[in-house]
Formats: structure tokens, sequence, C-alpha cells
């Protein structure tokens, strides 16, 4: 994949709390892949890039199997919404909202992320 020059430079930001954090650049992103990052309070972060370039950013712990693992998952969409499945057993994540589509009890964090 190529990205244009004006893309290169550009770096991937969540939103934590009041302030940003950058977790990679945007050329690490590959459409349809996910890559963890680690945050400061040691959590992680499942960051994803859609076809459509659109940016997505999710707890990376799988909830239900405990391992860190939502950012090795596949990616689709349910009625026009995007989400991941979690490698382990399969449960789809929203990832704009981070609500299991598998089971409404079950939610997950979901970042706001921007280029910068």
């Amino acid at each position: 994949m190529t990205l244009a020059p004006e893309t290169t430079d550009l770096k991937i930001q969540l939103r934590l709390g009041d302030d940003w954090f950058t977790v990679c650049d945007l050329n690490v992103l590959l459409p349809g892949r996910g890559v963890a990052a680690l945050l400061p309070d040691g959590r992680q972060a499942a960051v994803f890039r859609d076809r459509g370039g659109r940016l997505y950013a999710v707890d990376n712990r799988d909830p239900f199997g405990g391992a860190a693992v939502l950012s090795r998952g596949l990616t689709g969409s349910h009625q026009g919404r995007p989400f991941v499945a979690s490698p382990l057993l399969k449960q789809r994540f929203d990832l704009e909202t981070g609500q299991c589509l598998d089971d409404e009890t079950v939610r997950i964090t979901a970042y706001e992320v921007r280029t910068a």
C-alpha cells in the first residue's frame, strides 16, 4: 500500500480524559487490520483503519476470554455498523460504541480517535 505524501507524517491519537495521546504513525495501520497500543495506565487499545480510511479504537482486552487480542480480530460490518470479532470466541464489538453485538450486557471502552 502506498500512502499519499501528505499522510505519511500523520500520527494516530486517542483521547484519554482531557488530553490526546499519540499511539502510532498512520502509515502502520493497514486497512482491515488492527494494531495494539500500550496506554499510559498499562491498558491496551486496539486501533483500526477501515478500507474507507476511517479510524477506530477500542479496548484490546476481550471481556469474555480475558486476553488482550481484539487487535488481531476480524473486522466487518453488521447493519451498517463497523465491528471487530474477537479471535477467541468470535463475539463482535461495535467499533464506534464498544457495545457487544452478541451480548447486550457487555460493552468495552471505545476511544475517540484523530490524526495530527
